[in-house]
């Protein structure tokens, strides 16, 4: 015989809009607390809950919270990520310049991207709203909700920040890197070079996101010269500037810096999160694997900043991060021999389980 709390959700499911709502509003802290009341009968309550999505927005928003908690758990995420009709609706409801749940459609996606056969997105297309100006290829509406959510000017519900954490997920399979380095033909822009300029951002979510995207992406070699080159990505401002602080260098340090890192203001902070800090020099160290990545990182003395970061951070995996780069820039180059091959790290810590 059925619990009451197990009948309370197969009320989710009832055709007066008003017991659904009171049903499913009672049921959110449940799906944190007692998550197996959600997968009984072959996962139906989930089948009701993706259902939900398009009701009421009240009841809708009470919907995707849930489903947002319960995609924690693995078999539960490809269940719903596997489900082509509902992702879909799903990514139908996040473009709407409308839609009051914009955001938690965000996170839901981003917990769905854990499941690696959501890759496929790289091929699928829906229209794109008239107003969002993008194309059909659903990669690039996510780009430009991320962008435009940045200043709020495409959705007055939402900012987008959590679809820096499905980007990142997705980046860290081969096809999407290739996306982020390629020149769409809608616009003519790399869509790496969309994302870049958020290193530095106020909303932490994004500044994650983008630092693992970034790094994601530096892991393809042949692309290195391109991440490098000025008039192409030209990424090395954006990945030390948010490593720098305040403090002061040498005169002859400075001058050979880079120009985006002279003259900095008195009450510059470097990145208050140590992960981002960390993923940042990471990612120069990736960019090292080439002899011209070296050459360039010595030149430009990026040797001084990381210096001054080992000093200032207190945190034993960036000061880590500093001591493996420092090795290698200031290495003599006959010491360091073949180029050295930089084996890909999984970051799994961008998982979202509540909101």
């Amino acid at each position: 015989m059925p619990t009451e709390l197990e009948e309370l959700v197969g009320f989710i499911a009832h055709p007066n809009p008003q017991i659904r709502l009171v049903a499913i509003e009672n049921l959110v802290p449940y799906s944190v607390s007692d998550p197996s009341i959600f997968k009984r009968e072959n996962l139906t309550p989930v089948k009701h809950l993706k259902f939900l999505i398009r009701d009421h927005p009240k009841i809708a928003e009470h919907a995707l919270t849930i489903l947002i908690n319960l995609t924690a758990d693995a078999s539960v995420v490809e269940f719903v990520a596997s489900d082509e009709k509902f992702l879909g609706i799903a990514l139908g409801l996040l473009v709407d310049p409308k839609e009051p749940n914009a955001n938690l459609l965000a996170m839901l996606l981003a917990n769905m991207t854990k499941w690696d056969g959501l890759k496929d997105i790289i091929s699928r297309k829906q229209p794109a709203p008239e107003s969002l100006h993008s194309d059909e290829l659903v990669l690039n509406q996510l780009m430009d909700l991320f962008v435009k959510g940045a200043d709020g000017s495409y959705n007055k519900h939402a900012d987008y920040d959590y679809l820096a954490y499905a980007l990142a997920d997705l980046s860290k399979h081969e096809e999407i890197r290739r996306f982020f380095l390629s020149e769409q033909e809608y616009d003519s822009v790399l869509p790496l070079n969309k994302i870049k300029v958020f290193t530095e951002h106020k909303s932490g979510i994004r500044r994650k996101g983008v630092a693992n995207i970034i790094k994601n992406v530096a892991f393809d070699v042949p692309s290195h010269p391109k991440f490098l080159d000025e008039d192409q990505i030209n990424i090395l401002p954006y990945l030390l500037l948010p490593i720098i602080g305040n403090e002061q260098y040498d005169e002859d340090e400075m001058s050979d810096m880079l120009p985006d890192l002279q003259l900095l203001p008195p009450d510059k902070q470097r990145d208050t999160d140590s992960n981002n800090i960390q993923t940042h020099i990471e990612t120069l160290t990736l960019l090292t694997t080439t002899r011209e990545g070296r050459d360039l990182m010595r030149n430009v003395k990026v040797y001084p900043v990381i210096r001054e970061t080992h000093l200032r951070v207190e945190d034993d995996g960036v000061r880590e991060a500093c001591e493996r780069l420092v090795n290698v820039i200031m290495a003599d180059e006959a010491e360091h021999g073949a180029e050295k091959a930089i084996e890909e790290e999984d970051d799994d810590d961008n998982r979202i389980v509540e909101i």
